[in-house]
């Protein structure tokens, strides 16, 4: 027993040994890269230097997590005046730190001959002694508020929080990593937090304990608070999805339900199979694809579902899952599977997101139906029917489906809109003409950017879905494979109204309604600490106004005995006081000069007068032509003269005979600016942009945008002209040019003088643009 007994009072005595000699390994200036002198500035700078370096989400080294926490300990180390001073005196920085790597290995090795490894103590504590399988949940703040959020729109999360040293997150271990493998086969999202790494994604989300478990869908957070067992943690999963995912169907309401695909403007896909209950793999696909898809679920054991499994020849044995489209008497598509798995369930259901002939609804189904073109090879034409609603277009919208169904192909999407809910559209594309009145009329398009611009080809003649009708379309797409400058037209089209969203009071009740449930969720369950910057409002609130209630009600009263002023004498301090606020507005629009100074904006001094133009001020541009140059510079100087005295504001003018495609780039960033009617040179069919006007902010990166004044408003015109020449020098008062053209091209900056109010009052739209372009 004495051997036995010195050999354990040897350990005991080398282990502190062992422990104190360790930390020494460690040196904080080592890993920052400075010296035993050096100042808290030079340590801040030499951390910020190697934190970005080696940040996990920049760095994808596979060591750079421990270099980064290295670097972290360092400067927590050094950046602290107490533990600093400890580490120069002792080698160590005064806390507990546990066993380091290096120290662990020494003391595996020292052992080794007595048989005491590392796993005798079961100290599951070292990262490398813990499970591994958190390693690929770890959630970083920049990962979670950049990917994971959004994701959450797709599918819930199920976050655990946990840290080193953490008894109950040690105790939780096998249910979580139980449940994680489970939840994530089934769709659900997981994600670890390391409060000691990820403190403040820790404290974002609101965790000020650990374990902590939470759930996020649709951006919100939601806490666990039960016990952590695999039911609980399942059924907490499948409470924060909402309840009317799916829907349950039998022979009373199958038909409803699949006929709901006109009013809904989706497929809707059917369950078949003999679970009492909804599986939540099910519903979780139903979450991630519900802006696409109805669902209902068919449960082939309960009575009442007969007529509808022998409809379509269900096999009650197997999950049968069935997708209907246009047609409810047949499915579009129909997949079998003894376990239906996740990934079979998505392949199936990409491929049948859409209807055959879906309806534009919306800006988003546009997009994703007829996506900008992003190459000759990725070429995507989308084929519109413009229609109408009720049985006088079902004749042309049924021969346009079975058309759609014979010829549908990757590169060719066939869609349709009713053009009186889409009336900007329709009128784009038809250009109101009478043919179409009352008629269906079939567009061949394809998008060019995502301002709007379109190129397209329309059928001669209305859409009647005859034989005819069908070749010549057919025809058209035959040479639209060879000859894609078919489509010769172009315009530019405003965002579709989305037809499917809420009224507005909807919208706001749900929200009060979400707001609420936060608040009571927060109230019973938060932690006390969250609650106190609201507490502390709602106290200061109430204390102001019962404040303001006893101020009043114990004051003085002798303010209100004092008579009150006579109307006329207040009248008149109200006129006094008015005229001073008026003198004091003229006075800083008075023209410090007899003249405007407009200068052309070449490539010289396009750097000087825009790009690098300083902040808070704007240089308003004419566009102008050489056969319209001096008529319109007349009319600008007239208009903007009374602007001159703003020391903010500069006036230059481009030509648009050299500058057309910079001009053209910029008016695709603005929403309206879709080309004025009867503005087109016959000639070239170039559009006409003499007389816009473009407030540019070289700082902030926006324009503001005038368009001409409609011409027909002879007496504005003829009153502008006349003004103008009443500025004229004596010598030519008598030789007036107000000839019938120059006054139909001033009349294009007619009311040009408000538009400048509108902009000094910052209350224009403003339309805003990555990078200047250059200006060759």
């Amino acid at each position: 027993m004495e051997p036995g007994r010195s050999g354990w009072l040897l350990l005991l005595l080398l282990l502190p040994a062992l422990g104190a000699a360790a930390p020494g390994e460690f040196d904080p200036y080592r890993v920052l890269g400075v010296g035993r002198s050096s100042s808290q500035a030079d340590i801040k700078k030499a951390y910020k230097r190697l934190a970005r370096e080696w940040h996990p989400d920049k760095n994808k080294d596979p060591g750079a997590e421990d270099k980064f926490i290295q670097i972290s300990k360092a400067y927590e180390i050094l950046s602290n005046d107490e533990k600093r001073a400890n580490f120069d005196r002792y080698g160590d920085a005064g806390e507990s730190q546990g066993f380091s790597q290096q120290q662990h290995r020494q003391f595996h090795r020292f052992h080794d001959g007595f048989y005491f490894d590392e796993s005798f103590f079961h100290f599951p504590f070292n990262s490398e002694r813990r499970d591994t399988s958190d390693e690929k949940y770890l959630l970083h703040f920049s990962h979670y508020i950049n990917e994971i959020v959004p994701d959450s729109f797709k599918k819930p999360y199920l976050i655990k929080i946990t840290s080193d040293w953490c008894f109950s997150c040690i105790h939780i271990e096998p249910v979580w990593k139980e449940v994680a493998q489970e939840l994530e086969a089934l769709g659900a999202g997981i994600g670890v937090v390391h409060a000691g790494y990820e403190r403040r994604l820790a404290h974002h989300l609101g965790a000020h304990s650990t374990p902590t478990l939470l759930g996020l869908i649709n951006g919100k957070i939601t806490f666990f608070h039960n016990t952590v067992v695999r039911e609980n943690l399942r059924q907490f999963v499948e409470n924060l999805l909402p309840g009317n995912l799916v829907e349950k169907i039998t022979d009373k309401n199958y038909i409803h339900f699949l006929s709901a695909w006109r009013k809904d403007n989706k497929p809707h896909v059917l369950l078949f199979d003999h679970m009492p209950v909804v599986p939540l793999l099910y519903k979780l696909t139903a979450f991630a694809y519900r802006d696409y898809l109805s669902f209902g679920y068919v449960y082939v054991g309960l009575r009442g579902t007969e007529e509808l499994s022998s409809q379509y020849n269900i096999n009650v044995y197997t999950p049968t899952m069935m997708i209907f489209k246009e047609h409810i008497d047949r499915p579009a598509d129909v997949v079998q599977a003894r376990e239906m798995k996740k990934q079979l369930i998505d392949d199936f259901l990409s491929q049948n997101k859409f209807l055959m002939v879906a309806r534009l609804t919306s800006q988003r189904l546009f997009q994703e139906l007829c996506p900008v073109k992003k190459s000759h090879r990725q070429r995507k034409h989308c084929v519109v029917l413009l229609t109408g609603e009720g049985e006088k277009f079902a004749k042309a919208y049924e021969a346009f489906l079975t058309f759609a169904v014979a010829n549908t192909k990757d590169t060719l999407k066939f869609v349709h809109i009713y053009s009186d809910r889409q009336p900007e559209f329709a009128d784009a594309l038809l250009m109101d003409e009478e043919k179409y009145h009352g008629r269906s009329a079939v567009v061949i398009l394809e998008r060019r950017n995502n301002a709007g611009k379109i190129a397209y080809k329309a059928l001669e003649e209305a859409w009647q879905g005859s034989k005819e009708d069908n070749f010549i379309l057919l025809d058209l797409l035959d040479q639209l494979r060879t000859d894609p400058g078919l489509l010769s037209s172009e315009t530019v089209v405003a965002d579709l109204n989305d037809e499917l969203a809420p009224m507005f009071l909807i919208r706001w009740f749900y929200s009060t309604l979400d707001y609420f449930s936060d608040c009571w969720d927060s109230l019973f369950h938060s932690n006390w600490r969250e609650m106190m910057p609201l507490l502390s409002l709602l106290f200061s609130a109430l204390f102001i106004l019962f404040g303001t209630v006893i101020v009043q009600a114990f004051s003085d009263s002798s303010d209100t005995r004092d008579a009150p002023p006579s109307g006329k004498e207040e009248m008149t301090a109200k006129m006094e006081k008015n005229d001073a606020s008026f003198s004091k507005e003229s006075n800083s629009r008075i023209p410090k000069k007899g003249f405007v100074e407009v200068t052309e904006l070449t490539d010289i001094n396009y750097t000087s007068n825009l790009v690098r133009l300083r902040p808070g001020h704007m240089n308003v541009v004419l566009i102008l032509s050489n056969s319209t140059k001096t008529p319109l510079l007349q009319k600008f100087a007239l208009e903007v003269y009374t602007f001159t005295g703003s020391s903010s504001l500069h006036f230059s003018f481009l030509s648009l005979d050299k500058h057309r495609e910079w001009l053209e780039y910029l008016l695709e960033f603005a929403q309206d600016a879709a080309p004025i009617p009867n503005q087109y040179d016959k000639h070239f069919l170039e559009r006409d942009y003499t007389g816009y006007v473009l407030a540019l902010n070289g700082h902030k990166k926006y324009f503001c945008l005038f368009k001409p004044h409609r011409s027909g408003d002879e007496g504005g015109a003829l009153g502008s002209c006349e003004d103008y020449n009443a500025l004229q020098h004596a010598e030519t008062r008598g030789k007036s040019s107000c000839s019938p053209g120059s006054r139909s091209i001033k009349n294009k900056l007619h009311k040009l003088s408000f538009w400048m109010e509108h902009l000094l009052e910052g209350s224009l739209q403003r339309f805003y643009i990555p990078s200047w372009p250059t200006l060759d």
